[in-house]
């Protein structure tokens, strides 16, 4: 049995699968499984990970494309084009695989490429609760795996899963993320309280273009907070200038810390590191209360969000519609952290099924119990 788990977009979507490759390598030696990259950057990040499962028989490589486009991912990183495009020129290889197991959707675009025998595999990389998170087209695949019963539910509601086609109980980045020994650190010399800034990147749904310059402003300008500005991965990878400029603007100001994408800002340091979390709809707030802790969200769009499924981590704490709010609902938040508590604790327990035992060794096995009945 041959699997390859393709790696073709950003790096926060990695710790979503390569763990589920080593567990798989790691149980089943007869088993060739294959990592394989669309970028030089992206296949040296996997084969660094990879090296915190050295007991994990693995195979790396890099997926062919025109040297255009290769040197454009190498530069810039993954476009949508570029994407379908590095796809379309390794149809012939990954369709003879048994299984390729992804983190994203764009690789449903294989089936209209000619890749018909390998089973495609859904890992998710997340468990938020904005909709596109529970879209039809996830019924294409042949296997999905779910973190926990929210998105079970959802999923089954949409109809895009069925019974034996999925397993519930994966997250499969906390597994990683202890493998790292990602652990609270102290990133300021102040025992200031430190909030998290998170904005999302899509613009219909992110509190940063109409909010977020306001409130990297207030931080500047204020005595009694910590700031770590982390957005998702994805609001400036394809404006990297954009944000070095932040990181200059800023750079005087010693509460305040501006990452506008590494490493860090996707494998929980700084959400591990924050007291408060500020953001809008990322599922990284899910992460975040693993450890409960004050939130507050920003609603930039006037959404009706009560009631609504698509905002149910807004019921996790304070939900403002104007920066201008800051001061009262953090000093609010900073004297009463506990207010939250229990919402967050039940939003836990929907959203993972979450223990310390390794969940990647029982995806791994349930793809492989899932081939081997379907072949």
């Amino acid at each position: 049995m041959k699997i390859v788990f393709p790696f073709i977009a950003q790096i926060h979507q990695s710790l979503h699968s390569l763990p589920i490759a080593a567990a798989m390598a790691k149980l089943y030696p007869e088993v060739e499984v294959h990592l394989a990259a669309a970028s030089q950057p992206q296949l040296n990040l996997i084969r660094h990970l990879a090296t915190y499962y050295p007991e994990a028989p693995l195979n790396f490589s890099r997926l062919n494309a025109p040297e255009w486009v290769k040197r454009r991912l190498d530069r810039q990183g993954p476009s949508p084009l570029d994407k379908i495009l590095t796809l379309f020129h390794n149809r012939g290889w990954l369709d003879s695989f048994d299984a390729i197991v992804v983190p994203e959707r764009t690789c449903l675009y294989l089936r209209h490429m000619g890749v018909h025998h390998p089973k495609l595999i859904y890992t998710g990389h997340g468990a938020g609760d904005r909709a596109i998170g529970f879209a039809s087209d996830i019924k294409h695949y042949d296997y999905v795996l779910v973190p926990g019963r929210k998105v079970e539910e959802r999923l089954l509601q949409a109809g895009a899963i069925s019974p034996q086609r999925y397993f519930r109980g994966v997250y499969a980045k906390f597994d990683l993320m202890r493998r790292m020994g990602t652990r609270e650190l102290k990133l300021f010399n102040n025992d200031r309280p430190t909030v998290v800034y998170n904005p999302h990147f899509s613009r219909a749904l992110s509190s940063w273009r109409r909010f977020g310059r306001d409130v990297l402003e207030y931080f500047a300008n204020q005595t009694h907070f910590n700031l770590i500005f982390a957005p998702h991965y994805r609001l400036f990878d394809r404006h990297r200038e954009e944000g070095q400029k932040l990181i200059e603007q800023y750079r005087a100001h010693a509460h305040m810390l501006i990452d506008p994408g590494s490493m860090r800002s996707v494998d929980m340091t700084y959400t591990l590191a924050a007291d408060i979390y500020l953001g809008d709809v990322s599922s990284q707030v899910a992460e975040f209360i693993t450890r409960p802790r004050p939130c507050i969200f920003l609603n930039a769009h006037d959404a009706k969000w009560h009631n609504n499924p698509n905002y149910r981590s807004w019921t996790l704490g304070d939900v403002i519609g104007s920066p201008a709010e800051l001061a009262v609902v953090l000093r609010r938040n900073a004297r009463h952290p506990d207010t939250y508590r229990d919402e967050q604790m039940r939003y836990m327990q929907e959203t993972f099924d979450h223990d310390e035992a390794d969940s990647t060794s029982d995806a791994a096995q349930a793809i492989i119990e899932y081939l081997s009945r379907s072949a």
